[in-house]
């Protein structure tokens, strides 16, 4: 090409970017779209891990323990079994913390990780957070370990390239690429679902590992994948680096997980609901009851108020309020609108922490707001339900308070007095472990088997998502 015709199609390239600029659609540029992620990939590869768990599973059941309903017959010693796991990882720190699923490590008795150069290197869990599905290792230190830098997953939009590298199926340093899907999405596997969804190619063995922007930052630790093969089709989860950054971040610093409460029970808005509210549309959360001595209690919530926004920013529906609520550290102070009559009112509380034993796996009175979890309302075994219900002093599980009437937990006859004793075949202590392996069974799509304790007799119940 001349030096003439260069100029004219160089001429010719600015008036239609011009014409498109004014007609208000942006021009797409050469240098706007990457050739390849070469380059990323090189730099961000070995900072990217192989996990590999060891689990020891110890049957701790003899003969004459307990009935199996399929045959009549007891269960005799079962030997103590090894389970190893895959997943992914990656460094964030040169002082070798590692961010990974909690599903990846859970209960794991040995972890390792393997680095891009094949290096394996045991593992100590510093923490770990099933409500979101993050946990955190360290390793000792290697000379110029390789680390990754966090993106903002608030910045991403829906069409946006993102990379994820991981082990899918043992096969380390495996690459795949695509855009992003869309945000906020609430899977049900857990309270705090807010996931990125990516067509990048997400299968077993990626959990855990990260999903980068353009840039290379971290916006995402992919979680789970929707499937009805157990392989990839296109749809694909991150938990946003907004919440995992949060989660690895308060771990590393004290191991533990600070989580606000302000001590309502709520239930999303029906059509009917907003009619009979004299509300102009069904946006916000019904505050169903409040918990005596609670934030919400002090601040002077009662039942009735719909609470429309949160700290300046508007909720839709219950779970908005959730994650709102559950991010904030405790002790702030914030703030709120409620609407009650047709009048706002703008309130202002401090944030409690959320303890443990309230973990609750959906017990709202509404169903749709149920749909989160199983519809049970869960506590440790109380001294006096042991009295009163005749539950051995040996007994270990979890307790049934509540079933939501017609939820998930109910429908497959779950009663309120029922001692879980096992979850999956794993032993339950507290409310949390049952939220974890929920959460577990709705990610390979299947039912979760509980063990009951019921009337001194023990039953077999599966629970499933559908």
């Amino acid at each position: 090409m001349s030096h003439d015709m260069q100029r004219r199609f160089a001429t010719r390239l600015i008036a239609v970017a011009l014409m498109l600029s004014a007609s208000g659609v942006a021009p797409v540029l050469a240098q706007d779209t990457p050739t390849d992620f070469t380059a990323i990939i090189q730099q961000k590869l070995p900072a990217v891990v192989a996990i590999t768990t060891r689990e020891v599973v110890q049957d701790q059941t003899t003969a004459g323990d307990f009935t199996s309903p399929f045959d009549g017959q007891g269960f005799g010693p079962v030997q103590p079994q090894v389970r190893e796991a895959l997943g992914s990882g990656f460094v964030i720190s040169a002082d070798g913390y590692i961010v990974t699923n909690n599903h990846v490590v859970a209960d794991a008795t040995e972890i390792h990780v393997v680095f891009s150069d094949k290096e394996t290197a045991p593992a100590q869990l510093v923490g770990r957070d099933p409500a979101t599905d993050i946990a955190v290792l360290k390793v000792d230190p290697r000379p110029n370990m390789t680390t990754t830098k966090w993106g903002d997953s608030d910045a991403m939009q829906p069409g946006a390239w993102t990379i994820a590298i991981g082990s899918p199926f043992g096969l380390g340093g495996t690459v795949t690429v695509g855009v992003l899907s869309a945000r906020s999405r609430d899977i049900q596997a857990g309270p705090y679902d807010d996931f990125l969804q990516t067509d990048a190619s997400i299968n077993r063995g990626n959990s855990g590992g990260p999903l980068f922007n353009a840039r290379g930052e971290v916006i995402g630790v992919n979680t789970a994948i929707v499937s009805p093969s157990g392989g990839s089709i296109g749809i694909g989860f991150a938990v946003p680096s907004r919440t995992a950054q949060s989660i690895a971040d308060q771990l590393i610093r004290t191991g533990r997980i600070e989580r606000g409460f302000i001590g309502v029970r709520l239930q999303d808005i029906t059509p009917s609901l907003a009619e009979a509210l004299g509300m102009k549309d069904d946006k916000g959360a019904l505050v169903a009851s409040v918990e005596p001595g609670s934030p919400a209690e002090k601040a002077g919530l009662k039942p009735g108020d719909v609470i429309t926004r949160f700290n300046g920013k508007g909720i839709e529906g219950v779970h908005d309020l959730t994650l709102a609520t559950a991010s904030q550290k405790p002790g702030s102070k914030a703030t709120l609108t409620r609407s009650n009559g047709g009048k706002d009112q703008e309130i202002a509380l401090v944030i409690g922490e959320r303890k443990d034993a309230e973990v609750k796996t959906g017990a709202v009175p509404d169903k749709k707001s149920a749909a989160e979890g199983l519809g049970l309302s869960l506590s440790p075994i109380p001294d006096q339900a042991r009295q009163q219900l005749g539950i051995k002093s040996g007994t270990t599980g979890v307790f049934v308070v509540e079933v939501v009437p017609d939820g998930l937990a109910a429908r497959s006859g779950l009663q309120p007095g029922d001692v879980i004793i096992s979850a999956n075949n794993r032993r339950v202590t507290e409310p949390s472990d049952i939220v974890e392996e929920w959460a577990n069974s709705r990610r390979q799509s299947k039912p979760i088997l509980f063990r009951l304790e019921r009337q001194g007799q023990s039953v077999f119940v599966a629970v499933a998502g559908k």
